[in-house]
């Protein structure tokens, strides 16, 4: 069984590096053909690594960041692969949502997965989010992840097209999927203290575990593979409308509120801090201008 999920943590780790290879040559395809004065903005890449508690190797991964690009003003994309012993708080926190009270007795962990944020030039371009993971411990394994968008000007059109891409893909597995995650995320990108939902939902999923590894691993990836077609053919549609001062206003302003949702409730952010990753990866998703009114 060890040596099985050697192998199955291997093959995801790999999925999670060649998506991301995938999505940084589209966008920077995407700056090359935008136009304009500027140069294109191109990804600059660095290691992230990771550190137990006793300085031994605790795994890492790659932050390739754009800024000040054509289309994109801040977007990174970010893949990891860390393990090692979670710490007392991140335990409890585990156990707390899941029956595992076996990791207080041994807490190993190992995950790995990609996670994007887009923050666009344009306002009627819509920022957007999506991660999948991996996440095993001796005691039990499971994959999250999902897309959603967030828009400063809603185009209702735009959003019918992002869902039904991702509806169509999750049908490949199981029809009651996209309903199920759409309903997540709606729940889940709900920002509480201002009574309002972050963006346009999308789907959410976690702790997906059937019992059929390759089954949910596949699903897993096809959540992956949906993103680019989702997500172009609205950046495509917006990308050269035109501004006013009014629509960049409603952006930053709109960008205040996904800075708040990210520091406050998202729990991958919780759980890279709390874990010890490299605290610049962990907040890439932060924009780089935002205002409050």
């Amino acid at each position: 069984m060890t040596d099985m999920f050697e192998t199955r943590k291997a093959r995801a780790s790999a999925w999670f590096r060649s998506l991301r290879d995938e999505i940084v040559a589209a966008f920077e395809g995407l700056e090359d053909t935008q136009g304009g004065a500027e140069e294109p903005g191109r990804f600059d890449v660095s290691e992230t690594t990771r550190a137990s508690d006793n300085g031994s190797d605790a795994g890492g991964g790659l932050m390739s960041v754009m800024r000040s690009g054509r289309v994109f003003e801040k977007v990174g994309v970010n893949v990891s692969t860390v393990y090692g012993t979670l710490g007392e708080r991140a335990v409890q926190a585990m156990a707390a949502r899941k029956d595992l009270s076996g990791l207080k007795d041994d807490p190993r962990f190992w995950a790995s997965g990609i996670s994007l944020v887009a923050h666009m030039q344009n306002p009627h371009v819509p920022a957007v989010h999506m991660n999948t993971r991996m996440f095993w411990t001796p005691h039990a394994w499971w994959f999250g992840g999902g897309s959603d968008l967030n828009p400063a000007i809603e185009y209702p059109e735009d959003t019918a097209a992002f869902h039904d891409v991702l509806k169509d893909h999750c049908d490949r597995h199981q029809p009651a999927y996209y309903p199920r995650f759409k309903a997540w995320a709606d729940e889940y990108f709900f920002v509480p203290h201002r009574g309002r939902a972050r963006g346009v939902g999308g789907i959410f999923y976690d702790d997906l575990n059937t019992g059929d590894w390759e089954a949910d691993f596949a699903f897993t990836q096809d959540v992956g593979r949906a993103f680019l077609p989702a997500f172009l053919g609205v950046v495509e549609k917006r990308r050269h409308a035109a501004f006013t001062e009014a629509d960049r206003e409603a952006q930053l302003v709109h960008r205040g509120l996904y800075a708040e949702y990210n520091l406050v409730y998202d729990r991958g952010t919780k759980f890279g801090l709390e874990t010890g990753h490299d605290a610049n990866a962990v907040l890439m998703s932060l924009p780089p201008i935002a205002k409050w009114t």
